[in-house]
Formats: C-alpha cells, sequence, structure tokens
C-alpha cells in the first residue's frame, strides 16, 4: 500500500521527466550560478532563528494562500528579520515551481533554501543553478547512499544541506552521514499526521555543535519557546505566515521580538 510520500516522489519524478536536459547542458549552466550565500552562518546567528517560507498549498491542507508575487513575499520575510527564506518548488501538492525559486533569490540578500524532494543527481545540480543555497534531504525518502552521495555532490557545488528526520531511526541515519544542520519535522509524511511531542523527543538528541531545527505544525508563541527548551536553534514556518494578514508581525510574534 502506498504512502502519501510515494505518491508525491512519483509525482516529481513525472515533473523532473518533463522538464529535465541532458545533464551535461544542466552541469554547463554551472558557470553563471550566482555566488552562495551562507546558511549555516546565517543560522548560527544569537537567538531563535527563522526560516520563512513560501507556499501555496499542501498535500494535508489544500490551497493555503494564492502568493501572486513570491518575491515580494519573501521581502516581507526577510524585512521582518528571517534569516533564511524557504521555497517550495513542488509543482502538484504544494503549487510551488523552480520560476519561484528564482524570483525569490533575485529579490533578497538572505540565503535561499529549496524545499523539494531531493531523490536525483539531475536535482541536486538543478538546484545550485538556479540558485538556492541550501538544500534539503528527506531521510524517509532515501536510502543511505543516497543520503551520502547527495550531500557529498551538494557540499562539493557549495550547498548547504538541510537534513530532514522524523523519527529516532531516522536520526541515527543522519548523524551517521555527518549531517551540519538537521530539521526535525512534526509532520510524519506517510500519513500528514502532525506528532507534537517529536521536538521535545528528538531536538535533545541532537549534538549541540549541529544546527537544530524544529519544523511543521508551529502557530504559537508557546511552541516555539517548547521547541527552542528542547534544543532548536531555528524554526521552519509556512502555514502560519502565508495565512496571515501580516507576515512580518506573524514572525514578530513566534520570535518574541
Amino acid at each position: 500500500m502506498s504512502t502519501v510520500l510515494d505518491e508525491i516522489i512519483s509525482g516529481v519524478l513525472e515533473e523532473l521527466q518533463a522538464r529535465q536536459i541532458p545533464l551535461a547542458q544542466l552541469r554547463e549552466q554551472l558557470v553563471s550560478a550566482p555566488a552562495v550565500r551562507n546558511a549555516y552562518a546565517a543560522l548560527e546567528q544569537p537567538g531563535m532563528q527563522m526560516i520563512a517560507e513560501v507556499k501555496r498549498s499542501s498535500p494535508s491542507k489544500g490551497a493555503l494562500a494564492s502568493i501572486a508575487d513570491p518575491a515580494d513575499l519573501a521581502r516581507a520575510y526577510e524585512s521582518a528579520g528571517a534569516a533564511v527564506i524557504s521555497v517550495l518548488t513542488e509543482g502538484r501538492r504544494f503549487g510551488g515551481s523552480p520560476a519561484d525559486l528564482l524570483a525569490v533569490r533575485s529579490a533578497v540578500t538572505i540565503p535561499v533554501l529549496r524545499k523539494d524532494f531531493i531523490i536525483t543527481e539531475y536535482q541536486v545540480i538543478e538546484t545550485r543553478v538556479l540558485g538556492a543555497d541550501l538544500m534539503l534531504l528527506i531521510v524517509a525518502a532515501l536510502d543511505d547512499s543516497q543520503l551520502r552521495d547527495f550531500q557529498a555532490l551538494a557540499h562539493e557545488l557549495g550547498l548547504g544541506v538541510l537534513v530532514e528526520v522524523h523519527d529516532e531511526v531516522e536520526l541515527e541515519r543522519a548523524l551517521g552521514m555527518n549531517a551540519t544542520i538537521i530539521g526535525v519535522n512534526a509532520r510524519n509524511l506517510k500519513t500528514l499526521e502532525i506528532h507534537d511531542e517529536a521536538f521535545t523527543r528528538l531536538l535533545p538528541l541532537i549534538p549541540g555543535d549541529r544546527i537544530r531545527v524544529a519544523e511543521s505544525g508551529i502557530s504559537t508563541r508557546q511552541q516555539v519557546e517548547a521547541a527552542q527548551s528542547a534544543g532548536a536553534k531555528a524554526i521552519l514556518v509556512g502555514e502560519t505566515l502565508v495565512r496571515a494578514g501580516d507576515p512580518a508581525l506573524a514572525i514578530s510574534h513566534l520570535l518574541g521580538r
């Protein structure tokens, strides 16, 4: 029986097949990619940091916001003090596109995370060509060989890597690949259920020399404080911000500024 994650990956592969060009031709485009911005340094700044997400829809909630101009939203996030902008580039379930990332990257001066289901070498190279500074690798979607190979290629290209986990077994795998930025996603990607205790259960297990990120389901200042107490250095928030009438005010509230 297929899971939601299986269905998403199947759609990602179809989207990729429709847009991809020869790998050698893609590699040629690397020479024109902009200089990489240091996402680790941005998240390592004093205090709790925000990865603010440009997100139109989700598999669990459906349409969230139309976002006519993702660049405008990204500029608002940056002005409000976000450390990194996350951009969904998956189309079928999240309503994103590579064009959104291109628009955002040219509009802000802070690092940009490509949020997608990276499952091929092509996508890693494409991520750098698009101008992203940080790339997501989801442990649940990859085997250990893929995780290591994709991380090595990302680092070779200058990209930072956010490695996402959902349970203790996945966390051990992330630590085994020496991930330096580890995100704990409270949403089970196979069922889409939120498990609020994931942050307090998993974040303390991550060594203190890593950047620990709390992802999904964050909508209140109380949740941010609980994640911070568990060891989070940053939070990744999408739905709460895109649904807020004033995303800048929402960021200030969540960060307690």
